[in-house]
């Protein structure tokens, strides 16, 4: 049992911003506004349901949907009766959709109206699943073996039930992006999160009077917690938006005055260079958040210029860690270009060999953490759970270094590292260069097999609308600001770079597309 003195989970936030903030917003959804107290009455009734169809303690219940205020309610809820959110890539396909909910054994699978068709192509392949939930986005009939998750919430008791939830309880399992193998359920606790909700609030500056926009996949860790989830704890207003368009984002920026907005370098790019961009006043934008790769530092220079007193955070972590690791404050952005950063409140980040040494000051090692925030283990996996915690710390498959201030950089994946003729090349760095060119809008360095070299340094580049370049333009450029043996032997013109939903490049496809 737990003394119930001694709870904080996540189910506890929504509460306890209710009663110091009853009557404020909390949530703003395609024109539906939620007060904090109507948040967590939302919540309770979410929760009660759950109860009432036979959810127990440690159940899980899987939620495939774009972005809406369902996400965060039905966190809340299931948090307060010890059972646990599964949140699926709305980006899958039927067959990767079923071995996510499958593997976690959800008994409840709660599917958003736009994405029927695609579950139901494969319906036989869920064949753990008790109970079909629709979350009604837009109208239509409720097909046949569904509930209506909005009307069975209704007519549920909007008081909290009485059960006993520790902190130890598993309130999310998020599955890994699956850049390198199958993905993993990473098991997230109450205290985990609360931990990196901690971190975030601190390091990240969040007040009261922010004003959020979430545009980023809810699904995903990232928006979900480090800012969303945050926020709602410390009481601010939060814009939810039901996917990521970049009209969208701008029309609601100027509505609502918002003040803060994260997004990974990709999205920021693409707005900067909007057609639309001046057409609307954005000014009230204040903070901005970036993740899942290095803000180029020709983007962090013209965010500055667009933005009169912007400032900005670079957060780097992963899934397993809830997500945050280490933050990258406004006032390093400039002089510390490039780093990911020192560790968030909450983690503790060393470097270490292969051996499970700790790498000299200088010189590159594996990112290794030790923090509340890190997840229990991975769902039905204890192989992979031992691997990420030998050596007692959690194994990031990040490479680094440490300056002589304590700021870390990020090198690259383990398995991203391009070791071309027995020299080591960071695809960073020649990303770097490839981004202060002009004419180049996004870019991503790879390995490409090769009887000479082993591997080549290959590039994939985006160009900027109306540009037009060479692969020997590109090699050119960057022999006159690096290494021969670290410039790219390869170009490859793309009209996009291959990323999952959360904007982060893929560059595992990107080598299986251009090994030929």
């Amino acid at each position: 049992m737990t003394n119930k003195f001694h709870r904080d989970t996540i189910g506890d936030i929504s509460r306890r911003s209710a009663s110091r903030y009853p009557d404020e917003t909390a949530i703003i959804f395609q024109g539906k506004t939620l007060t904090f107290s109507e948040l967590e009455m939302e919540a309770c009734r979410f929760a009660n349901l759950m109860l009432a169809y036979g959810v127990k303690k440690g159940d899980k219940v899987a939620i495939n949907a774009y972005n809406s205020h369902y996400y965060p309610i039905s966190l809340l809820g299931l948090s307060k009766i010890g059972a646990a959110q599964v949140p699926v890539n709305y980006m899958l396909n039927s067959e990767e959709i079923s071995y996510v909910v499958s593997h976690s054994g959800a008994k409840i699978f709660l599917v958003e109206d736009a994405l029927l068709p695609l579950v139901e192509q494969k319906k036989e392949l869920f064949r753990l699943v008790q109970k079909w939930g629709l979350i009604p986005v837009e109208s239509g009939a409720l097909p046949a073996g569904y509930f209506d998750l909005e009307k069975e919430m209704s007519g549920m008791s909007d008081d909290e039930p009485d059960m006993d939830v520790s902190a130890e309880d598993i309130v999310q399992i998020p599955y890994t992006s699956g850049t390198e193998s199958k993905p993993k359920g990473a098991m997230l606790s109450n205290r985990s999160l609360m931990s990196q909700y901690f971190s975030c609030i601190v390091d990240g500056q969040y007040e009261k009077k922010d004003i959020s926009i979430h545009a980023l996949p809810l699904f995903h860790c990232a928006q979900l917690h480090c800012f969303l989830m945050p926020f709602i704890y410390v009481g601010a207003k939060n814009i939810i938006l039901h996917k990521t368009d970049p009209v969208e984002i701008m029309k609601n920026i100027e509505k609502y005055k918002v003040t803060h907005m994260f997004a990974p370098p990709t999205v920021w790019i693409g707005l900067l260079n909007h057609p639309e961009f001046n057409s609307y006043n954005l000014g009230s934008l204040k903070k901005a958040a970036y993740g899942a790769s290095i803000m180029p530092i020709e983007v962090i220079k013209q965010l500055s210029q667009t933005f009169a007193g912007i400032r900005l955070w670079n957060y780097y972590g992963q899934t397993e860690m809830g997500p945050v690791a280490t933050i990258l404050k406004p006032e390093d952005q400039i002089n510390k270009p490039g780093s990911a950063g020192k560790p968030a409140l909450n983690v503790e980040t060393r470097l270490m060999d292969d051996n499970g040494g700790f790498v000299p000051l200088g010189e590159v090692g594996e990112i290794v953490h030790r923090s509340g925030q890190v997840m229990t283990g991975y769902l039905n996996d204890p192989e992979k759970t031992a691997e990420a915690f030998q050596f007692e710390w959690f194994h990031s498959g990040d490479l680094g270094v440490f300056d002589n201030d304590g700021y870390l950089y990020v090198v690259d994946r383990k398995k991203d590292m391009i070791k071309t003729g027995g020299e080591n090349v960071a695809s960073r760095e020649v990303e770097e260069v490839l981004y202060s060119h002009p004419a180049i809008e996004e870019a991503a360095v790879i390995g490409l097999s090769d009887p000479k070299w082993i591997e080549v340094v290959s590039a994939v580049v985006v160009l900027k609308n109306g540009s037009k370049l060479s692969d020997t333009d590109i090699i050119d450029f960057c022999k006159k600001r690096l290494a021969a043996f670290k410039c790219p032997k390869k170009v490859f013109i793309a009209k996009a770079l291959t990323k999952n939903p959360s904007g982060k490049i893929l560059k595992r496809e990107l080598r299986e597309k251009y090994a030929a």
